[in-house]
């Protein structure tokens, strides 16, 4: 009778598990940037990964109407895409705040399968003339005795901007009061070059991976301080949606030293009515194919489905269908809402 009863459970699990299982050919579609563009190329790998998990039959169609990963999140929340690749923090801020306080807020149904998919970081450099003429050597000198600062950054709505942004407020002030004693030009990555190479400017923050041309340039032809952030400053940015990161010595021409910082990985997020069954697929298929991911593209050799599920590296909260993968693996993950 014992033996009975535990076949019996066993054909009932397996049961529950082939029902489960995804079978029919799904059809969605995959935002990305314009063709040529690294962030299409990270898009691409993807998509052939997450196939390769999929029925016989199914598409993923990749369009290059991406705004980028700020603005990724409203695609996702006006149903004009299943899939793209976001930002961990964007993700956050899109999904808790509102239009009013955040130009691509209210985006509540924004989920995300996978995070950490990069090894970009916040960073901050000052020029050497500025740290000579004004004695500061950590951003946080700078706003205590409120040093006149000429900072440049990227343009509006691009992370690096943001970035800068929430540096600013993780130091214990807010941008209004940090402009009263400072000045601020955002534009192309040209104009910070030959601006910083002129000292036309002191100092500028970006979030960036190693490599990236223009600070490489920048740090080739320029004497450049390499900024580190207070204990409490970084901790602070960890509660914005940034992950711990260390952007090791050696990283540009100059640093002699680690520098521990924060950086906002790339994820894929999806709507919150993707079909469980789907989302965990989509999950296991970029989770298992790894390596080839890898392969494809440099940047996301950084990937570990051991910790994609973690919360400061997916900003909203996470599908169901990608916790039930975690869950399964014994990965970690958070059940953040």
């Amino acid at each position: 009778m014992k033996k009975l009863a535990v076949a019996l459970v066993l054909v009932l699990c397996f049961t529950f598990a082939a029902s489960a299982e995804l079978t029919d050919p799904v059809k969605l579609i995959f935002a990305a940037q314009e063709v040529g563009t690294g962030a299409y190329s990270v898009s691409a790998a993807i998509q052939g990964a997450m196939l390769k998990g999929l029925p016989a039959g199914s598409t993923i169609d990749l369009t290059t109407n991406s705004p980028g990963g700020v603005g990724a999140p409203v695609l996702i929340q006006r149903k004009r895409a299943d899939l793209i690749v976001a930002n961990a923090g964007p993700s956050l801020w899109s999904y808790q705040q509102k239009k009013a306080d955040y130009q691509f807020g209210d985006c509540p149904d924004v989920r995300s399968i996978a995070g950490g998919l990069g090894h970009a970081f916040a960073n901050i450099m000052f020029t050497k003339a500025f740290v000579e003429k004004s004695g500061c050597t950590t951003l946080e000198e700078v706003i205590a005795k409120k040093v006149p600062i000429k900072l440049i950054t990227k343009k509006n709505g691009s992370l690096g901007e943001l970035t800068a942004e929430r540096v600013i407020e993780a130091c214990g002030i807010s941008v209004k009061d940090f402009m009263a004693f400072a000045t601020w030009e955002k534009s192309g990555t040209d104009a910070i070059k030959s601006g910083i190479q002129d000292d036309l400017y002191d100092a500028t923050i970006d979030h960036i991976d190693a490599g990236q041309s223009t600070t490489t340039e920048i740090c080739l032809t320029h004497e450049m301080h390499f900024v580190q952030l207070a204990p409490e400053t970084l901790a602070n940015l960890n509660k914005m949606g940034y992950a711990p990161l260390t952007m090791t010595a050696g990283t540009w021409n100059g640093q002699t030293a680690d520098i521990q910082t924060m950086g906002s990985q790339q994820n894929v997020i999806v709507p919150a009515s993707m079909p469980d069954d789907v989302a965990y697929a989509l999950t296991k298929a970029i989770c298992e194919n790894k390596d080839d991911i890898a392969s494809a593209v440099a940047s996301l050799k950084w990937f570990d489905p051991k910790t994609a599920g973690k919360h400061e590296l997916n900003g909203a909260p996470l599908h169901p269908g990608a916790m039930k993968y975690y869950q399964e693996m014994g990965y970690e993950f958070d059940d953040f809402k």
